[in-house]
Formats: structure tokens, sequence, C-alpha cells
């Protein structure tokens, strides 16, 4: 659904952009390609009406390509370059923490980013996606897609301590959270129950531009 929005995005932009419309754009993607990865390549490929694509160094993910874009796309098959390794997890760990470091302190820490209490009565946060369920358990007419996109409310606890948080720029849940821009983010740094508020680090001074936050997996400990 985001892609197909991002999609929709760009097609706008073209519209009213003639460098845009002539030039195209370039879809760089990552190295997930199985599963709900594979997938997401070929979705993204449908949303965007590719015409051409690259796949470097992957026999396997260029044949099934091949096989599954329409014919007028042009698949193309390179060797990767000489010397290029794959990354480790914990390097790819190590480099998403130094990009969520500078988006808060900047490049060699040349910003001042902010600490401020926010009360749990002043946001409402929301995890996007519903456990997996059979389909035989969903409801009448629901699919697996629609529990995927589904927004769960999460309440405020000590268990938030170091997640990073999306500030959506919807105004409330029913405007269309899962595929609204989102204003920027903060990592929730200490939670406190008893005085039933939490303590972010903002790149922007107080107050949230928006009341609705959502949670992700993604950590972040600010060791430095």
């Amino acid at each position: 659904q985001i892609t197909s929005r991002l999609a929709e995005v760009f097609n706008q932009r073209c519209e009213v952009n003639r460098r845009a419309s002539v030039s195209g754009c370039i879809i760089n993607t990552c190295g997930w390609v199985k599963g709900s990865g594979y997938q997401a390549l070929v979705h993204a490929a449908s949303a965007f009406e590719v015409d051409v694509v690259v796949v470097l160094d992957q026999e396997r993910l260029y044949n099934e390509l091949k096989r599954d874009l329409p014919h007028f796309v042009r698949t193309l098959l390179l060797p990767k370059s000489g010397g290029v390794v794959e990354r480790s997890k914990d390097f790819r760990r190590e480099c998403r923490d130094e990009r969520i470091r500078e988006y808060f302190y900047g490049f060699r820490g040349c910003f001042y980013p902010h600490a401020f209490d926010v009360k749990f009565s002043d946001v409402k946060i929301y995890k996007v996606g519903a456990p997996a369920i059979p389909d035989s358990c969903l409801p009448l007419g629901m699919s697996q897609e629609d529990s995927q996109l589904k927004l769960v409310p999460v309440t405020p606890g000590r268990d938030m301590v170091h997640h990073l948080l999306s500030v959506s720029a919807a105004d409330g849940p029913e405007a269309g959270v899962s595929d609204s821009s989102v204003a920027g983010f903060v990592v929730v740094t200490a939670v406190d129950p008893e005085r039933q508020l939490f303590t972010v680090l903002s790149p922007a001074p107080r107050p949230l531009p928006k009341p609705v936050l959502l949670i992700m997996d993604i950590r972040f400990m600010d060791l430095k």
C-alpha cells in the first residue's frame, strides 16, 4: 500500500514537472529477495510501471523476474564489481545505528537534539500490523493483507524504552495513517508509568507536531 501510494505521488509529480517526467526515476531496492521480499520487488515494478530492471550477481533472481514480469520489461543481469563483499548483519546494524545517530545529532555532531516529556494522554500510539492468524479465523471479507495493515493500539509502558517512534502526519487513526507521510522520528529514552509520561529525544523542540505515533521494532541506544 505504501509503495502504491509512493508511485501515485511520483506520477502526480511527473504531470507537473517535465524534467521528472522525462528522466523518470531509479528505484534502489534492498537485498531481501525471497518470500515477501520478492513479492515487494514485483509489486514495486508493477506500481511504478518500470521498463528496465537491473539484477546484480543474482542469476536465480534474474530468472524469476524474467519469468514473472511483463514481456515489455527489460531485465538485465550484471556481475558485481571485483572486491565487493556482502555486508554482515552486525555491520548493517552498526550502519543503521550510525544513520539514526546522524538524524538526531547531525554529521560529526553538528546538531543538538531536544529531550522533553510527553504525557500518555497527549498522544495515541499504534503498531501497524496485527498478529498473523489462520484464514479460517479471519472475519468475513477480511484478508491477511488487511490484518498486516491494521492499526493496533499500544499502551505506553517501560518496554517502549529505546524504541524509535514515527510521528505520523495524520491527524487521527481515521485519517489514513498507514499510507500517510511522517513528520519525523523520536526515540523513547525513559518511561515513567507513575507520572503517566515518557521522555523522548527529538530533532525539534516541544511540542510534537501531531498526536499519532507509530512504534517500530527498531531500537536505538544513545550510548555515545
